[in-house]
């Protein structure tokens, strides 16, 4: 599993109870869609898993939504839900694959290793009928070391530099009308537009089904998008968690990450400072 960044629900139901193994539960939704991953996973889960809150385990002080977190705030996070060092991990989300890459490219960041996610997440899961559970598995705290990968986040100046140079391109990642300004972001405040020089493949463009596109598949995509996987790519999107997305579908199709911009579109839209374009990339 340390190099692969999906495991079946088979190996899942093998593996489910071995000791340094971790289920996590990452499902987190739009703030305009008024649904709760907590509440969600009171109510059903893998059994065994554990919640994983992106908006919680962030730098909350920050004013922009799910935010990596410091190394201690994170270290502490991992403890008190019984994550420590030398586990592997599988997280899934609700809708198949969403969020689950967020918290994957979460924990890469931090120094895991072995992380994957379920293939299929957890509709694939309920729909072989495989055992759901409502009570919160208990875990002893563990000893979480977190080793951040200041490579894994793109910061606004590097997007900065990426966009000016073009050495790095900027791909975003959210749908074809707000790319080009022209539906309202969900976020109030927040222009509507892209960076200028940035491309766009929207992350409805990489899925199938609710699970990722097969290597070819993807590949086509970035072409058909104008975005050349022989050079590296910063992925963003409206607040980094489909950014984790297009990240995943970058290295399963071959290329390499410049990192991930956690600010997003939440910081450079709401940024007068940052100038934004309409209209296709």
């Amino acid at each position: 599993m340390a190099h692969e960044n999906f495991v079946s629900t088979d190996w899942l139901a093998a593996h489910a109870e071995d000791p340094d193994l971790a289920i996590l539960d990452a499902s987190w939704h739009l703030p305009t869609t008024g649904r709760s991953g907590a509440e969600e996973f009171v109510t059903q889960h893998i059994p065994g898993a554990a919640f994983f809150d992106i908006d919680a385990i962030a730098d909350t002080s920050s004013g922009l939504p799910h935010m990596l977190p410091d190394a201690a705030k994170f270290a502490e996070a991992m403890g008190a839900l019984g994550l420590g060092d030398g586990m592997r991990f599988v997280v899934y989300d609700t809708h198949g694959l969403f969020s689950a890459a967020r918290v994957w490219w979460t924990l890469r960041a931090f120094g895991v290793e072995k992380v994957a996610i379920l293939d299929g997440g957890l509709p694939k899961w309920i729909h072989e009928g495989r055992p759901l559970e409502s009570s919160e598995a208990r875990r002893e705290p563990r000893r979480f070391t977190p080793r951040l990968d200041a490579s894994f986040v793109a910061s606004l100046d590097d997007v900065r530099k990426a966009l000016a140079d073009g050495a790095v391109q900027v791909v975003d990642t959210r749908p074809a009308d707000r790319f080009e300004g022209r539906a309202p972001e969900p976020r109030p405040g927040l222009r509507s537009g892209h960076m200028p020089g940035s491309r766009n493949l929207p992350f409805v463009d990489i899925l199938d089904e609710g699970r990722l596109k097969s290597v070819e598949a993807l590949r086509r995509e970035f072409a058909a998008h104008g975005v050349d996987l022989a050079k590296p790519i910063i992925t963003t999107c409206g607040s980094g968690v489909t950014a984790a997305m297009l990240a995943l579908a970058v290295e399963e199709a071959g290329g390499r990450i410049a990192g991930l911009y956690d600010g997003s579109w939440a910081e450079w839209g709401g940024r007068a400072d940052c100038p934004v374009a309409t209209g296709p990339a």
